[in-house]
This record gives structure tokens, C-alpha cells and sequence, in this order.
């Protein structure tokens, strides 16, 4: 294997005027050699400039790779690139799954008979908006929060296993066996969350010791690419904006080709947060940019596709990832091609070798109308859970019982007393909670809601908590995330005096791999509380549709018992999409879990997708915020005026501040606008490092902008710098007071300073905020 060393230590040379090799050759062909060159990746001593796509196959119906993989090609790519999901392969320990939707080794022969190579990721983390980042669950079982993602033994052996467990399968798929991966990588921005560059040397053995003899890379954002690179690695680095920079970070870094590992072509959406699309003018440019100065780059997503079953995953702290995962890719959610597509291709076109011809785009598939049909038949949740119960003095997460995902009720006695206040460790997700059959309050983990109003009780009684899991966060450390009720389960009646609840039964639907249902004791009967539904329509051909799901409320679709995913009608997604071949010529079956209650127990199929509309009225009822600053009196731990441009800033306070919450009030902003905005704030520790943001919160922002665009506060500590907090500019009135973001720790903390990364992207000046003062305290907001 030829790899990538620093400037001082280079191996290979690039062959001068040499013409690109345009497709790969059957797999029965010789083995070719893909080096790494000073200047070029190099296929048989021949320059290849690589143009490659991403596409998870197991966000699309095997039936249709063919279909996406044309279109890859004939919108200019020369390459696909496609992620492993260890999870999706090992999801109990130990039994690997390779067949059917999850056959890698047909996704990259498809890919190699349609003229593209392959870029492998195996992980064994991804990200990619994907349940855990792809890390199977059961690593939860071992105690502690920071043991993934570094050399702990229990998470190095489980993931060597399963990079030998991918050379095993993949190895033979390599190009150097006359197969069509070129590349594969090792772990994935791993600069977000560390710089523990013995890690990365560790993964990268793994990788080899699974058997792969091409060269190896890792990537992360441009401002990480140092943080991990080691010289046994080629680096790459993922950018969305700023292309001269990103390639000059790595100039500075190794000499050998540029390559972006993900360009961006759009971004992935969340429930309750408006349809995020990309910018088509600056990509083209920056496109054309990078194939202009013979770089390389890899469009995350060519095709975004959808995450069917129970795989999506949730953003940090939590916000859970919607169903489609359209991405506002060139290549739409279901297949199609229109005007982005199209610029990406005239763009593409313009940087073809010699005799290279770009195929014509695969024709649209056919869809279909679904006439409205009515789901009459019901299963009531907790009438239908396992009968075998589950005995703990106080709950834990559901890991430490072998539980995955799903549905947890957990029961105990209530003791008669005056009315208090029901609270929980944590629980995660959504809880509905129950005093004597009689729905009492929610649970919710986005906003750090454990606690429920009960009444008072003449007499002991039975309180029952159903707890839904929605998803595991994907990214940072929160991917330690651990499921269910977790105690002490405390009952307080007064502001001194609170009682543990003991004895609890715990039961549960685990809906497995694949989102299996259980058997469901069906009723003629309408119903009001959580409940399974059952219905079906009539088919005569098989084309795609999109099921309006938005009369539903939340839950999960299946159909001919197939998990088709997870809705929820607060938008802004409110269609699934349901391919044709997974529908059957005559009746189809379909069961809808509905947790909060249909409006109208009715659906029908859509010839188009309704990806932008939000119902935040169809939201979980939570009181209206009372959260007030408590400022006055308070002198700032530290003030002072950040430098222009996007450039991420540490700043250090004058001494160490302890407290539980930090604000930062916006003085004034360098385009002299009244907005703010905020990409990524972390705070540090006395050794400059951030510090864990699992616990974290917003506890106060002065306005949010919800309309026009997700300025959400969240975006603010969500660990992606594509996004953003933005105070509010749209309806009326206009916020007034100076701009302020208050952050609760989840405990007192020392704070030594903080990292502040402005709003990204070159003309994006609005809101970078110029002057600013910092308050640390234990008790920044007034709630009363």
C-alpha cells in the first residue's frame, strides 16, 4: 500500500501528461494499483481526479440502487461513496447480518458494472445522521460516558471484530483484487471529539489487520485536520464553504492531492425545525473551484434517500432527526432529478477528460395516488405489552435489561398523600404519564423535563409511565446514550420532603433490528390513548408513493409489516415515502403506532412529498416559558470584542469562574444590525479543553428566529457549525433588549474561558457579533 507521508517524507510521483483512466474494469480484470501521488491519486501510475457522490445504501431500496447509482453517474461522478453502519450489520453482539438490503459486497458490484469506483467508510463510527453514529447499542451495557470512541478495551476489541468482520466480506472488493474500492477510511472526524492521535493510529491498524491493502484516509472539518493527523494517514478535509481554505489547511499539513471528504450539498432536517436547504450558486462555484485547481471532492449527498425503520438518529443535545433524509440533494429523496441536478451536471461537464461522456439520467420512476382509506381496527399500547415483567426497586436504562428501542411502561404503587410533584433522574425519551389509567403530564427529554404534576390521592393507587425511545444521539459524547426511566424516581409533596418510589414492573415492546412488531391483540374499537392501528388499501401496480401522515401524531408505519419509519406531525416532514416495490399487487397492510392520537384515523398516498410544513400546535403540551434574566447587580466575568471573520476564537477569562450557567450578552455585532448569531459556543477547562456538553441546555435566549429559517438556540451547542442560533427578525413584535443566550451546565462547573465560532460562510455577516460580555453564575434565570 503507497500512503500519504508529510512533506518531508513522500512516496510516489505523479505521471506527467498521462490521460484518466475513465471506468474501472470488471471485477475478473487484472488488479489495478491506486496510489497516492505527490500532486494526483494515481491508478496505475495515471492521474485520477476523483468526482464521487454520497449514497447509503441502506437508505435505499435495494430494488433501486441501479437506478440511483445511474444517476450518480450521469450527473458527472466517477465514484460513489458509501458508509457501513456497524449497528446495522452487528446489532446483537457477536451475529452479523450481510444479506438483502445490507449486501454491501452487490452495492459495490452494481457500482463497479455502472462505471464508478468506490470509497469505503466502515466506521466504526459514521455519524451521519444515523441511530448512535452507527455504534451498536450494546456497548451501552459497559458502564462509564466517555469509553467510546477511545482505547478502552471495551470498545477497541468490539470494534477490531468488526473491521475484520468488514475485511472479510469487503476485502475481496478492493482494487487491488480487481474489485472497485480505491480508498477506505479510517474512523470519521474524530477531530470533533478528540485529539488523541494514538487512537487513530490504533483504528487505522485494525483496518488493516481486517485485511486492506489500498490506501487509508481520514477526514475532518477544516479547522480539526490537524488534530488527528498522524503521517501513516492520508487527510482529507469536509467543508461546506471556502474551498481555497480548506485546501490550504491541508497544503499546510502533507503535500499530495486536495480532496474534500464531504462537500455539502444541502443538510439533514429535524422534527420541529423548518426544511433546511443548501445554497446551489455557492456549491457550483466552490465545485468548480476545487475540480479548477485539481482538486478532488466527495458531495455529501448525491442522493440523500430515506431512513427507513427505526435507524435515524438524533442531533445533540437532542433533536431528533426526521425520516427523510432528502438532504436538498441534486438527487431527491425519491430518485428524481430537476434543477439542481442540473447544474451539478453543466458544472461536472465542464471538467471531463478526453473522451469522457456523460450518460444520460435514468428515467423518473412512477408514482402513484393512494385513494384515503380508514385504519378501524386498534391495539391499545398497554394492553399489549409483554406479559413477563421485569422487577427492579428502581429503574434503570433499559441497556442493563437487554432492551434496544421501543416502547417501556413501567408500574408501580403511588401512596395516597396530598398533591406533589413526580420526578425522574431522566428519562429519554418521551414519557406519558398515568395515575390511575388517567393521563397526568409528559416526559421530555428535549428540554430536560423529567418531572410531572400529580394530584393528591385518598388512597394508594397505580401510577404507569409509557416511555417511547425515539432515537440515540449520532454525534459527540452524548452518543453515550442511554435509554429509559432512570431513578431514583422521587415523589415530593413539599419543598424538604420527597419519598423514593420502589418497586417497579417494567415491560416492554422491543421492535428489534428492523422495527419487528409483536403480536397485537386487535379490537373493533376506537381509541384515545396510545394505540396501535390497522388498516389497508388496494394496489394494481407497484409505484411509489408518499403517505400524508399529517391528520397522525407521532409514532411509527409499517407496511406488510415492513418498518417504513418513524412520523410525527409537527413537521416538517409529513409524508413517508413508500417505494413500489414494497408494495403488493392487491391488499397492503398497514399498522400505524399513534402516541399522542390521530385527528383523523384516515391516510392516503401522494404523488408528492410534503417535506416543509410545520404543525407545532400537534407538539407535546409543555407550560409557557416564564425564564427571565437575573442579571442585575451581576458583573461580568469577562467582556471584550471578538476579531471579524469566521474563524473559531478562544477566549480566556481573567480567573476561572464556577457555576452552573453562563450567559453571553451580545453588546454589539460588526454590521451594526440588531441580530446575533452564534454557530458554536464551547466552553474550557483550565487546560483549554471543552468541556462535556451532555448535560447541557438553553435556559434562556432572548428570541429565536422560527420562521424563515431554524435559528433555534440549540443550534448553538449542537456541535455543527453549519447551522446557528439567530435571534428572531421575522413577526412581530421585534425583541428588544440586548441579545442573550443563557446556557444551564447541569451542574456547577469551573469555566476558564470559552470557544466562540462565528456564523460560517463567506458573505455571512450578519449577526457575528463584535463586542460581548460573559455572566457566570449558579442562578442566571428566574423561573417564577
Amino acid at each position: 500500500m503507497t500512503v500519504l507521508l508529510p512533506r518531508r517524507r513522500l512516496l510516489g510521483a505523479a505521471a506527467s501528461g498521462a490521460t484518466l483512466l475513465l471506468n474501472p474494469p470488471p471485477a475478473s480484470a487484472a488488479a489495478q494499483r491506486f496510489t497516492i501521488g505527490e500532486a494526483d491519486f494515481l491508478l496505475d501510475g495515471k492521474p485520477l481526479q476523483i468526482r464521487c457522490g454520497e449514497m447509503h445504501f441502506a437508505r435505499v431500496p435495494r430494488e433501486y440502487w441501479k437506478h440511483r447509482l445511474q444517476a450518480i453517474k450521469a450527473m458527472g461522478m466517477n465514484t460513489v461513496c458509501a458508509y457501513l453502519f456497524w449497528n446495522y450489520h452487528e446489532w446483537r453482539e457477536g451475529q452479523y447480518r450481510w444479506e438483502g438490503q445490507r449486501d454491501a459486497v452487490e452495492f459495490c458490484r452494481q457500482a463497479q458494472a455502472e462505471g464508478l469506483w468506490v470509497i469505503l467508510r466502515p466506521g466504526p463510527y459514521a455519524c451521519a445522521e444515523w441511530e448512535m453514529g452507527g455504534l451498536p447499542w450494546w456497548l451501552l451495557k459497559h458502564p462509564g460516558d466517555a469509553f467510546l470512541r477511545s482505547r478502552d478495551d471495551a470498545f477497541v476489541q468490539p470494534a477490531r471484530r468488526w473491521l475484520k468482520e468488514v475485511g472479510r466480506v469487503l476485502g475481496p472488493m478492493q482494487v487491488t483484487q480487481g474489485g472497485p474500492i480505491l480508498m477506505v477510511q479510517v474512523e470519521n472526524e474524530y477531530g470533533f471529539l478528540s485529539d488523541d492521535k494514538e487512537y487513530m493510529r490504533v483504528m487505522r491498524q485494525a483496518v488493516l489487520d481486517g485485511g486492506f491493502d489500498v490506501p487509508l484516509f481520514q477526514c475532518n472539518p477544516t479547522n480539526a485536520v490537524g488534530k488527528t493527523h498522524i503521517p501513516e494517514l492520508f487527510t482529507v478535509a469536509n467543508f461546506g464553504s471556502d474551498p481555497a481554505g480548506g485546501f490550504k489547511a491541508l497544503a499546510e499539513l502533507q503535500k499530495g492531492p486536495r480532496m474534500c471528504g464531504e462537500y455539502y450539498s444541502g443538510w439533514f432536517d429535524t422534527w420541529g425545525a423548518p426544511h433546511r436547504r443548501g445554497d446551489n450558486a455557492r456549491a457550483i462555484q466552490d465545485i468548480d473551484a476545487m475540480l479548477g485547481a485539481n482538486g478532488s471532492f466527495s458531495l455529501y449527498m448525491a442522493h440523500g434517500g430515506t431512513t427507513f425503520g427505526l435507524w435515524g438518529g438524533c442531533d445533540r443535545p437532542f433533536r431528533p432527526d426526521t425520516t427523510s433524509y432528502d438532504y436538498d440533494a441534486p438527487i431527491g429523496e425519491a430518485g428524481w432529478v430537476g434543477d439542481k441536478f442540473r447544474t451539478y451536471r453543466e458544472c461536472l461537464a465542464k471538467h471531463l477528460k478526453p473522451g469522457e461522456i456523460l450518460p444520460d439520467p435514468p428515467a423518473r420512476l412512477p408514482v402513484m395516488v393512494i385513494p384515503s382509506f380508514t385504519l378501524t381496527e386498534t391495539a391499545p399500547v398497554l394492553a399489549n405489552l409483554q406479559a413477563q415483567a421485569i422487577q427492579a426497586e428502581s429503574p434503570k436504562n433499559i441497556e442493563q435489561y437487554d432492551i434496544s428501542r421501543g416502547l417501556v411502561a413501567y408500574r408501580t404503587t403511588l401512596p395516597a398523600g396530598p398533591a406533589g410533584k413526580l420526578e425522574a433522574a431522566n428519562a429519554r425519551d418521551l414519557a406519558w404519564v398515568f395515575v390511575d389509567g388517567r393521563l397526568v403530564g409528559t416526559m421530555d427529554t428535549r428540554y430536560r423535563r423529567f418531572g410531572v404534576d400529580v394530584p393528591a390521592r385518598s388512597r394508594d393507587t397505580v401510577v404507569e409511565i409509557l416511555l417511547y425511545t425515539i432515537a440515540r444521539v449520532n454525534f459527540g459524547m452524548e452518543v453515550h446514550d442511554r435509554k429509559g426511566l432512570q431513578g431514583p424516581v422521587m415523589l415530593r409533596t413539599a419543598k424538604d420532603k420527597a419519598q423514593e418510589l420502589t418497586g417497579w414492573q417494567i415491560r416492554a415492546i422491543d421492535f428489534g433490528v428492523d422495527g419487528e412488531l409483536p403480536p397485537l391483540r386487535w379490537q373493533a374499537k376506537r381509541q384515545t390513548g396510545p394505540a396501535f392501528w390497522r388498516g389497508s388499501f388496494e394496489a394494481a401496480q407497484q409505484a411509489d408513493t408518499f403517505l400524508d401522515m399529517s391528520g397522525w401524531g407521532q409514532g411509527i408505519v409499517w407496511i406488510n409489516g415492513r418498518c417504513l419509519g418513524r412520523y410525527w406531525s409537527i413537521g416538517p416532514t409529513q409524508t413517508m415515502y413508500l417505494p413500489g416495490p414494497w408494495i403488493q399487487a392487491g391488499r397492503n397492510e398497514v399498522v400505524v403506532l399513534d402516541l399522542t392520537g390521530p385527528r383523523a384515523n384516515r391516510i392516503a398516498g401522494l404523488t408528492t412529498p410534503i417535506l416543509d410544513q410545520l404543525q407545532p400546535d400537534r407538539d407535546l403540551k409543555r407550560p409557557p416559558s416564564t425564564a427571565r434574566p437575573r442579571l442585575a447587580g451581576l458583573k461580568p466575568v469577562h467582556e471584550g470584542q471578538f476579531a471579524s471573520g469566521p474563524a473559531t476564537q478562544d477566549l480566556r477569562f481573567a480567573a476561572v469562574a464556577h457555576g452552573r450557567q453562563l450567559c453571553i450578552e451580545v453588546v454589539d455585532t460588526f454590521d451594526g444590525k440588531p441580530h446575533a448569531a452564534i454557530a458554536e459556543l464551547a466552553l474550557l477547562d483550565a487546560q483549554g479543553q471543552p468541556l462535556n456538553q451532555t448535560a447541557w441546555t438553553i435556559a434562556y435566549a432572548s428570541s429565536e428566529e422560527a420562521r424563515k429559517e431554524d435559528g433555534g438556540a440549540l443550534n448553538a451547542i449542537n456541535g455543527q457549525a453549519t447551522d446557528y442560533w439567530h435571534t428572531a427578525y421575522s413577526g412581530t413584535p421585534r425583541p428588544s433588549g440586548p441579545p442573550r443566550l443563557i446556557i444551564d451546565l447541569g451542574a456547577p462547573v469551573d469555566i476558564a474561558g470559552l470557544r466562540y465560532t462565528p456564523r460560517q460562510g463567506p458573505d455571512c455577516v450578519t449577526g457575528r457579533i463584535r463586542r460581548y460580555r460573559v455572566f457566570v453564575g449558579d442562578r442566571l434565570v428566574s423561573n417564577e
